[in-house]
């Protein structure tokens, strides 16, 4: 690395990204936390045994929005493990009303104020989906700074001051756009895909990475492919042009729909 100083390394698995599921983690000196849990509390626990970690050994739970494919596994988690879930207040409402028994486990936050999670900190920025509230989230810890943005029509200011900067990042390539607009999805569903509220497009994910990258990032996952509009090729191959054209390189990934995908001990951060 030159003059550069090795940091400690991170730790970054992603249990499942797309429709059916989403739930990542996050390790990294002191600090531990999934985002969102919206698989099985099966699957949940078994990928963090994998990890050598268990459910009340996390420092919390983040929730991004309420939609069934990030909190389904949050029930059983809360009411087995009585785990603390951090999320801005109208998500916090959903969560309250949807989820048995989450209420009294919920902290409220604000987007755009950092709070303390473990040793590190944590802050929450906002995103255009098709909810009454949703966020990304950003992880800063001693060694290292990870940041997740999936379920986003499009990439606004908020996103991208929340995100640069970040050693590593989960971000969203939802569908190859041709695909899309000539695939079997009804108008009024492709509409909203492709709304400002809806889903990230393999073209703007990669002008997302690019910043990403431009701002430091060495480690880009593509996450929440769509199964009909999409292929890891195609997202692969989109985000990983827009940087060459750009003159810019990141570790490329994408997560499946069901993993876990474990970077492991392979993600490193310097300065």
């Amino acid at each position: 690395l030159g003059e550069e100083r090795q940091r400690e390394l991170m730790r970054i698995s992603v249990f499942a990204s797309g429709s059916s599921g989403n739930c990542a983690f996050f390790a990294c000196d002191g600090m531990s936390v999934l985002i969102d849990a919206g698989i099985s509390a099966r699957r949940i626990c078994s990928f963090l045994a994998a990890e050598g970690l268990s459910v009340s050994g996390l420092d919390g739970i983040l929730i991004t929005h309420e939609h069934t494919d990030h909190i389904a596994g949050l029930a059983t988690l809360v009411r087995r493990h009585a785990t603390r879930i951090y999320a801005p207040g109208g998500v916090a409402a959903g969560l309250a009303a949807a989820v048995p028994g989450a209420a009294a486990y919920i902290e409220v936050i604000r987007p755009g104020e950092p709070f303390a999670l473990g040793a590190g900190t944590a802050v929450a920025f906002r995103t255009l989906h098709d909810t009454p509230e949703s966020v990304g989230y950003r992880l800063d810890a001693p060694g290292g700074s990870f940041g997740a943005c999936t379920d986003l029509g499009c990439v606004t200011d908020d996103v991208l001051d929340g995100l640069c900067g970040v050693d590593a990042a989960l971000i969203e390539a939802n569908h190859d756009e041709a695909m899309l607009r000539y695939g079997p999805y009804p108008p009024a569903l492709k509409r909203r895909i492709l709304s400002p509220r809806g889903h990230l497009s393999n073209e703007d994910c990669g002008k997302l990475a690019s910043a990403l990258a431009e701002s430091g990032a060495g480690t880009i996952v593509l996450g929440h492919l769509s199964r009909e509009n999409n292929t890891p090729e195609r997202a692969f191959s989109a985000v990983e042009s827009a940087l060459r054209e750009r003159g810019l390189s990141a570790e490329l990934y994408v997560a499946p729909p069901l993993g876990p995908l474990s970077l492991g001990e392979g993600v490193r951060c310097s300065a």
